[in-house]
């Protein structure tokens, strides 16, 4: 698919050999000046991502390339899961206009430092990267990265179940956040849409230590969680995991933004609850639940919301979405993907399904972050 300065293709095989040159195919001709592409594979090709970059390059004389590994990839309207498949965005921009980065475990000032005359230059303020979930400080690492070098980011964590989580920039690399960093002149719109929806109200922890949370609004936290989720729910607390999890609201945002986390553990006895997030008195929870209906629904508005900020039509796009979300929340027939084009029209789309969703400075789960070239 050909967009003015912009070209996406994806492909499926037997292995990488077939499905990369089912890509490639797909790709080629390329628009003159094509100078940096957006490669994702899904897991079973994780081991060959080296072969897929070597090959793609050979054949669309692209030398810049970023990109990852997810359970799924997407292109325009479609989804891939639990087959060898390749999806990848041709960009022309002038190599002046970007940046790719290997691998930061410690925030921007390596970054900005090995590119202090660019920076200086340029002054950026987008990136695109794709993470390491086996980092246990990506997090802080994402915070810092995006702090220190003054950047709003999108993407997400690699993810393959039996393999090492591969991310590629220039080359196939491990561990930390890596990516490009794009000049200003690139207009790019943003945004992202929650796999979840809330149940209860904003909340506020009274009692904490760690992960775990003992009171909410000077209650016992679990009587609080079952009076939350509904009688139906609060009988048989077996039923709620995969279904209902806990949502972080996040501090100064205009746009009732929250983090969703899993509901890890459920002491009866103790009337107590562990998520997976430190908590501390004086924070903010609510509790929320997932399903197809409303998150299909947010979806929408999302969408609409893009329609209505972009200044013109999308030229090509970049979608980063939960490995909870595509048919496993929506079924198997791309209705997440076609959801996109059925809104937006039908563009020079790729991405993948990866372990978490990264917007501007933060980590998220269950969510679908979108970029807009415009």
């Amino acid at each position: 698919m050909s967009g003015a300065r912009f070209r996406a293709a994806h492909g499926a095989g037997a292995g990488w050999a077939e499905a990369a040159k089912a890509c490639a195919d797909a790709l080629l001709p390329l628009p003159e000046g094509a100078s940096l592409g957006f490669l994702y594979a899904t897991e079973a090709l994780a081991d060959d991502l080296g072969s897929i970059l070597t090959f793609l390059r050979e054949r669309t004389r692209v030398q810049h390339w970023v990109g990852s590994v997810g359970l799924g990839v997407c292109g325009a309207g479609r989804e891939y899961f639990q087959v060898a498949a390749v999806s990848a965005l041709v960009a022309c921009w002038s190599e002046d206009a970007f940046r790719v980065f290997g691998p930061q475990t410690a925030g921007g000032r390596a970054l900005v430092a090995a590119e202090a005359s660019w920076f200086a230059k340029t002054h950026p303020a987008f990136g695109v990267v794709h993470g390491d979930p086996r980092d246990g400080r990506v997090v802080q690492t994402l915070a810092a990265l995006s702090a220190e070098a003054g950047l709003f980011l999108v993407g997400g964590l690699a993810a393959a179940s039996g393999a090492a989580p591969r991310q590629i920039a220039e080359r196939v690399v491990e561990g930390g956040l890596s990516g490009v960093v794009l000049s200003p002149e690139i207009a790019v719109a943003t945004g992202l849409t929650q796999g979840c929806s809330p149940i209860g109200p904003v909340r506020r922890v009274t009692e904490a230590r760690e992960n775990v949370v003992m009171a909410i609004d000077e209650r016992p936290a679990l009587e609080v969680f079952k009076e939350d989720i509904g009688e139906l729910l609060a009988r048989d607390l077996r039923k709620v995991g995969g279904r209902i999890f806990a949502g972080i609201p996040v501090r100064g945002s205009d746009t009732s933004d929250y983090l969703v986390r899993n509901l890890m553990a459920i002491d009866a006895e103790r009337q107590w609850i562990a998520i997976a997030e430190r908590m501390a008195p004086g924070d903010s929870i609510l509790f929320c639940r997932r399903d197809a209906a409303s998150a299909l629904e947010d979806l929408r508005r999302m969408l609409e919301g893009l329609k209505r900020r972009a200044s013109t039509p999308a030229k090509a796009g970049l979608y980063f979405s939960c490995v909870a979300r595509g048919p496993n929340l929506f079924g198997a027939d791309s209705e997440e993907l076609k959801t996109i084009r059925e809104t937006l029209g039908d563009f020079p789309l790729a991405g993948f399904f990866g372990n978490g969703e990264i917007a501007h400075d933060r980590l998220y789960g269950y969510t679908g972050v979108l970029a807009l070239f415009l």
